[in-house]
């Protein structure tokens, strides 16, 4: 694509001193940025450890946030960052809900995180949040099954900054290469598909989106 944005290459973020694992990174790199479709490595916490040029172009106009920056924590900006649903079509029922079902199994992984615990925190010091994640969430796992939760294969809105692809919808491939999953990584890629109509929405409807706060509002019933 000739739209571009987000500067320059990133870089791996440090791993254990492990010469052969940073060397792998490090040509992972290179591979990550032959992909045309917005792709990123994360830890078990959605800490961010690779994106590629697309990633960055989709969400270039994001604005600063202290703790939830798409490529710095890709769970937090999902939940928190007030700029998710300019991005995130259908932010809360088609996004949130599903990170939330993915963050309470890590908890169940990982309960002594101390990273998986601040983010609890967070969800805890908002009422809705936190009411949807206690109580809401069970009831939609069991509504949705493990199908509605997974994130490989799922189809989910987005609303891309290149009016070529405007409002669209990407299918998440998850698929982890063997030396990744030993480093505790994985690699999502959001495989965009053709537009839903020609150009993105208009720059009014895009500001709303960006003004809401982007904390759950309800649990929606799931689709028949």
């Amino acid at each position: 694509m000739a739209y571009q944005a987000g500067g320059q290459r990133s870089a791996p973020r440090p791993v254990p001193e492990n010469p052969v694992a940073e060397a792998y990174l490090r040509d992972y790199v290179a591979f990550l940025e032959a992909v045309p479709f917005p792709s990123l490595v994360v830890d078990h916490r959605w800490d961010v450890v690779l994106t590629n040029g697309a990633f960055r172009t989709l969400f270039a106009a994001v604005g600063p946030h202290p703790t939830a920056m798409p490529d710095d924590n890709f769970l937090r900006f999902v939940l928190f960052h007030p700029d998710a649903g300019a991005v995130l079509g259908e932010h809360e029922a088609r996004w949130c809900l599903p990170m939330l079902a993915d963050f309470a199994a890590a908890v169940e992984r990982h309960g002594h995180d101390v990273q998986l615990q601040s983010i609890r925190r967070d969800i805890a010091q908002d009422p809705i949040m936190d009411a949807a994640y206690r109580q809401g969430l069970p009831h939609w796992i069991r509504a949705v099954g493990a199908a509605g939760v997974e994130h490989d294969g799922a189809v989910r809105p987005l609303l891309h900054p290149d009016p070529r692809w405007g409002a669209t919808d990407c299918r998440i491939v998850c698929e982890t290469p063997r030396a990744l999953e030993e480093m505790g990584y994985s690699r999502l890629t959001m495989v965009l598909r053709e537009p839903r109509r020609p150009s993105s929405p208009p720059p009014h409807q895009r500001a709303r989106a960006r003004r809401r706060v982007s904390h759950l509002r309800v649990v929606p019933t799931p689709e028949s």
